[in-house]
C-alpha cells in the first residue's frame, strides 16, 4: 500500500499491522473509526490494502495514534533513498 505525503512511500504490509493492532485493541471497530475519523468502510479497505490512491500521512497518524501504536512508516527513510 502506498501512503502520501509529499513523496510517496510503499509500505507493505501495512493492512495487516492495523489489523493486528485493531484485533488487540478492546474497543470496538465502529469506536476506533469514530476516534480516527474514517469510515468504517474506509477503515476495512485500508487493511485490506484495497484503496485506489495514496493513503493520506494524515489519516495514517491518526490511526497511530488511536490505535496507540507506531506503524513504522518514516518518510525521512524515503528522502534519503
Amino acid at each position: 500500500m502506498k501512503v502520501k505525503r509529499s513523496i510517496e512511500k510503499y509500505a507493505p504490509g501495512l493492512g495487516a499491522k492495523i489489523r493486528q493492532a485493531r484485533k488487540s485493541d478492546k474497543r470496538s471497530v465502529e469506536t476506533l473509526c469514530g476516534l480516527a475519523e474514517v469510515s468504517r468502510v474506509y477503515w476495512y479497505d485500508i487493511e485490506n490494502e484495497n484503496i485506489r490512491d495514496a493513503l493520506p500521512e494524515e489519516t495514517l497518524r491518526r490511526i497511530e495514534k488511536v490505535l496507540g501504536v507506531d506503524l513504522g512508516v518514516n518518510f525521512e527513510e524515503a528522502i534519503a533513498s
